[in-house]
């Protein structure tokens, strides 16, 4: 954001009818001109992010589209998805077709089953154990996602996701509980010094039992607007992507020949262990997006996240799902 965008002068359009709200409160009407005051919570957030966490259920290209067409204004001015509100900035958002949005409601069993999921939790950070099925925010045609069910029933209202997984992965989330450790935790994953383990079920049975995959990924889009990723070498937009595999069993279900694979990404990139391992022939069992051909019988994406080393913080890890345990021999040793 520029200097001129980010200095703190009362807007002139202000008057006793249309004083800013804080940003911290829940936004009551869609169908209005809507001024929030950026708290200490927020503060040097991006744009877009600040955006998608009031305009819930608001789909990201429709919150890009209003930044563009100046929909969207921060201090009277014009500004940029990547631009940082501070706090005392004051968001302006032009009316949206979005619905005045009741709370979601959530059981008590859904509430309680989250809650026990909780594997490692202080005064900054909250790790939760994501079963594979649910978001981790809504949008898209979700109500709720994880992080919107865990402020409700935790009562919190700062509550951040620090990253994100896919939908159908299971496993470990990290969740921020205060804005320090927010930005801590996330320029650890920008300077790669937080390291993610996962543990795979993948078709094939890998030569070698330990490799590193380097392949260009690039994001595109299909026909019908689904997002998808590919190893592309040729496309100068294409980003630098590596992971780390190593195979701990090798087994049949269905007759169909499997691998126990550990995967340690190197780069953040969208799918990138599901693409990489499609890439070089063992794509991940039940991944409708990357192995459509899957004929071992698998129902779920067999996808965990399953560890976390974080400089300062003990190990973290979440056993494996028995949805995916239960596929393992008997004889196979989980990697500790």
């Amino acid at each position: 954001m520029t200097d001129d965008a980010t200095t703190h002068e009362a807007p002139a359009i202000f008057n006793s009818k249309t004083r800013p709200q804080s940003a911290d409160d829940e936004i009551s009407n869609f169908g209005k001109v809507n001024y929030l005051e950026v708290t200490r919570h927020q503060h040097d957030q991006r744009l877009d992010n600040f955006l998608l966490n009031r305009l819930k259920g608001l789909p990201k290209s429709h919150i890009y589209k209003m930044i563009r067409s100046d929909e969207i204004r921060v201090n009277n001015k014009r500004c940029k998805a990547h631009d940082r509100v501070q706090r005392e900035d004051v968001v302006r958002i032009a009316p949206v077709e979005l619905a005045t949005r009741e709370k979601p409601i959530i059981s008590t069993e859904f509430a309680k089953s989250l809650l026990a999921r909780v594997v490692y939790e202080d005064d900054g950070l909250l790790v939760l154990n994501k079963p594979s099925g649910i978001a981790v925010h809504g949008g898209s045609g979700l109500d709720f996602g994880v992080i919107e069910a865990m402020r409700e029933v935790t009562g919190k209202k700062y509550l951040e996701l620090i990253h994100r997984i896919d939908k159908d992965t299971s496993g470990l989330l990290m969740i921020s509980k205060k804005r320090s450790t927010l930005k801590v935790l996330q320029q650890h994953l920008v300077d790669k010094t937080i390291q993610k383990h996962y543990l795979c079920l993948a078709k094939g049975q890998p030569a070698l039992n330990e490799q590193r995959i380097n392949a260009p990924l690039l994001r595109y889009t299909l026909a019908s607007g689904e997002r998808r990723v590919k190893v592309d070498s040729q496309d100068p937009q294409a980003k630098e992507s590596q992971t780390d595999i190593i195979v701990h069993d090798r087994f049949m279900i269905n007759s169909q020949p499997v691998s126990l694979i550990e995967a340690k990404p190197l780069t953040g990139r969208t799918h990138q262990i599901r693409v990489h391992l499609a890439h070089i022939g063992h794509a991940i069992l039940g991944d409708d997006k990357y192995n459509v051909h899957d004929k071992s019988g698998v129902h779920r994406l067999c996808l965990h996240a399953w560890r976390l080393d974080i400089p300062g913080y003990k190990t973290i890890t979440a056993p494996l799902p028995d949805d995916m345990a239960d596929w393992l021999p008997e004889a196979t040793k989980l990697p500790e």
